[in-house]
């Protein structure tokens, strides 16, 4: 570790290796920001290339433009066969590539940027923390997903060795609330699923870690929260330092050559609190007979909306038709009052507009926090994965509501048009939801306000970098 004099250097060098996928890069850009731009760190954030999507590309390439300050160090991956898991899901294979990589080089590259502190993405947890251990190098986890989805990941380890039959069913945290089976991610209910062999060895690993950055705060999340803190999640009874520093902020590129004029300005045309705002993210492609019926929904809700349409899995490979995808006639049909795009689209910039009434979400964890710091009702549709823990923490927050019977990836049934428009028409219409909403937007100020909980939090962990503090 570099010194200067008698102690440890007042500018600490933090490391942030995110893995791959916009939901896992977008936090980490934002807090290498806040810990750069804000509390005193030099920050270097690590990439592999190429990346997976043209998004990531385009978000690094920006990012870097426009924060200088904030440094690029190239992880080149060691040679990786994909065929060991065919069909498996793009973003999945490079959290594995990057996991096989990491005990090979990660040590070195860490050794040539005399790191004083690490921190890694929860997906690589269980093999960069050992590399840090041997390093003597502080290794913190940023857990990019919800404290509730933290909390299962903890326990869910315990969880299986205590039901050793395999079968995965309702999960009780300590300390928390119970997980619905439904609810649990879909791959954890396949003991030989590639990621849940990753999440259950991330799961374990988590515990030696010197700390937990979750993208969250106390207000929003309070129970999953306390008890993490209290280490009742943790089998062993003790857990390292939580520290929840969200909502991270957004951070803001200037302008480039995409279509951001174009949806900004349609919104800016809006009556306020009129436009219906539906993504579903930057992982995961909708099917088609979905989609159709979701356009069905929103032309008959007769709101105005802005959707952002995604039809495959990895962005590059994304050239269908939105006339075929979505059904005859219907871009024509709701010309002027709907925008319908396949381009990406700055989520912080729209949600800040005072024409969007409402967000249909997947409730990726991103897309929730940016909400609650918008005080943007939610009507929660997850597809995958932690999205349904998340879409919990929505409802229990009173961000917004769950239609908890709409179907997801793997399930059968299609959610109608029908009752989409009956519910898009009775949230559009709801004061007490949209008061609820505000009141969370408020309790987010207050925590990332300089003396709030989280603005403490993140001083408190940037403190600890400068001390040097690493747990035996």
């Amino acid at each position: 570790m570099p010194t200067s004099g008698d102690g440890p250097t007042s500018q600490p060098h933090v490391v942030l290796l995110p893995s791959a996928g916009m939901g896992h890069l977008v936090p980490f850009s934002r807090l290498a920001v806040a810990l750069s731009s804000a509390h005193g760190c030099d920050v270097s954030l690590v990439t592999v290339l190429p990346t997976v999507s043209s998004a990531e590309s385009s978000h690094l390439e920006a990012l870097f433009g426009a924060f200088p300050a904030v440094r690029r160090l190239e992880f080149h991956l060691a040679d990786f066969d994909a065929s060991e898991f065919p069909n498996a899901d793009p973003f999945f294979l490079r959290f594995e590539a990057m996991r096989r990589s990491a005990p090979l080089l990660l040590g070195p590259l860490l050794a040539r940027a005399s790191a004083t502190a690490l921190v890694t993405d929860i997906a690589l947890s269980s093999v960069v923390i050992p590399v840090a251990k041997q390093l003597r190098l502080p290794c913190y986890v940023l857990f990019t997903a919800s404290a509730a989805m933290l909390s299962l990941c903890v326990h869910f380890p315990a969880y299986l060795d205590a039901n050793g039959n395999g079968l995965v069913g309702d999960v009780d945290i300590p300390g928390v609330y119970q997980i619905p089976k439904a609810s649990v991610p879909q791959a954890l209910h396949d003991p030989k699923h590639l990621f849940t062999r990753q999440f259950v060895a991330n799961g374990r690993e988590l515990a030696k870690s010197d700390g937990v950055l979750v993208n969250s705060f106390d207000a929003f999340e309070p129970e999953a929260i306390a008890a993490l803190r209290e280490g009742a999640v943790s089998a062993a009874g003790f857990f390292p330092p939580v520290f929840s520093v969200g909502p991270l902020a957004p951070v803001s590129f200037p302008a480039g050559n995409n279509n951001r004029a174009d949806y900004i300005q349609w919104l800016e045309a809006q009556p306020a609190r009129s436009v219906v705002y539906v993504s579903f993210g930057s992982r995961k492609a909708v099917a088609r007979d979905q989609l159709r019926e979701l356009a069905a929904g929103l032309e008959a809700s007769g709101h105005r909306f802005l959707w952002v349409v995604k039809s495959t899995v990895v962005d590059r490979d994304d050239d269908a038709d939105l006339g075929e995808l979505l059904g005859e006639g219907f871009l024509e049909r709701v010309q002027g009052r709907g925008m319908v795009t396949k381009g990406w689209v700055e989520q912080e910039d729209v949600l800040k507009q005072e024409s969007v009434g409402l967000f249909i979400s997947h409730c990726g964890w991103n897309s929730v926090t940016e909400a609650a710091a918008g005080g943007l009702p939610v009507l929660a549709w997850p597809r995958f994965g932690d999205q349904r823990v998340n879409a919990g923490v929505v409802a229990r927050s009173g961000l917004g509501v769950w239609v908890d019977s709409w179907s997801w990836e793997g399930e059968e049934g299609v959610v109608s048009g029908e009752s989409i428009a009956e519910k898009v028409k009775a949230v559009m219409g709801d004061e007490i939801a949209r008061n609820k909403a505000v009141s969370v937007r408020d309790a987010a100020a207050k925590a990332v306000a300089d003396g709030g909980t989280s603005y403490r939090n993140l001083a408190r962990f940037a403190q600890r970098c400068r001390d040097g503090r690493v747990r035996e």
